[in-house]
């Protein structure tokens, strides 16, 4: 599974550390900051519950 944040479109509501504190952070500036680009799989039900709660979709999974 591969992650990517687009930081543009972030709004800083902080829904991805509340799910994946292990896979994401808020900069000081408020906006994700990813700090696993590939989790494992003890980290994807998390990683997945961050994306799909996203209120700008700004986190992309790929499972390829």
């Amino acid at each position: 599974m591969r992650i990517s944040v687009d930081r543009e479109a972030c709004v800083g509501s902080g829904n991805c550390v509340f799910f994946a504190q292990g896979v994401f952070d808020q900069h000081p500036d408020g906006r994700v900051l990813l700090l696993v680009g590939e989790p494992d799989e003890g980290l994807r039900a998390a990683t997945l519950t961050a994306a799909a709660n996203c209120p700008v979709q700004a986190i992309s999974v790929n499972d390829a």
